[in-house]
């Protein structure tokens, strides 16, 4: 498969959804890790990174009044155990991290769990898993063409230096919504943490974007530098 540039693909898309980046950095020293979310709606878009007591984040609302439904949006998107990384885009992070505790595997975890219940969409969850090592695992749980059952694929990559992959929930805009279709992109991953953030925060449409989490890990010394923007201040 072709490696596409991230910066092309994003600005080319005014509505990817919720999107998951995991890869090595370009000097080979960094696992790569990019989160984000996109919201069409108010309820959606009032919302805020913010970082947990478990080693990543969690979604609030930014402004609790206007808080409608917390149904789909409010969840854990990073969470750390055993020096892995999971990154999802819903509550399935902590069913990922309960049956890794418990000596499963995240394959496990999410045969349990299925896309959305947002009819018509269907909204797939997409789910990742990165290695102490930097090797990493995607996931996507979807619908069947649309219809209302559920069809699961698990990838597992091993890391090269400034090669990642790009998992995102919808193809485009639309309504309903597509779904994400295909096997996750292959990306270029260059520059050190605030150019990487930069070029993503910057990419992704204006007027739908809400929150960025990125996280450069250091596979030697294991030191994180972990850089969260929301567009609500």
């Amino acid at each position: 498969m072709e490696i596409k540039s991230l910066s092309a693909l994003l600005s080319a898309n005014s509505y990817p959804g919720r999107g998951i980046v995991l890869g090595k950095s370009k000097d080979g020293k960094n696992a790569v890790i990019a989160y984000f979310i996109m919201g069409r709606s108010v309820n959606s878009r009032n919302r805020i990174f913010e970082e947990n007591e478990r080693g990543g984040i969690r979604t609030k609302a930014f402004d609790e009044s206007k808080m409608e439904d917390p149904h789909l949006i409010i969840y854990n998107p990073v969470l750390k155990l055993d020096g892995k990384t999971i990154v999802t885009n819903g509550d399935q992070t902590d069913t990922i991290y309960d049956y890794m505790k418990d000596g499963h595997c995240y394959r496990h975890a999410l045969l349990t769990r299925e896309y959305e219940d947002d009819a018509p969409n269907y909204t797939p969850r997409i789910s990742g898993v990165v290695k102490p090592n930097g090797d990493y695992n995607l996931s996507i749980l979807k619908s069947n063409m649309g219809m209302p059952e559920c069809v699961r694929y698990f990838y597992e990559y091993p890391a090269h230096a400034g090669i990642g992959h790009f998992l995102h929930t919808y193809k485009c805009d639309g309504n309903p919504i597509p779904s994400f279709e295909g096997e996750p992109t292959p990306v270029e991953i260059s520059g050190d943490i605030d150019e990487f953030t930069d070029m993503l925060w910057t990419n992704l449409n204006e007027d739908n974007k809400v929150s960025l989490f990125t996280r450069f890990i250091n596979l030697e010394t294991k030191e994180e530098q972990t850089r969260i923007i929301n567009k609500n201040k």
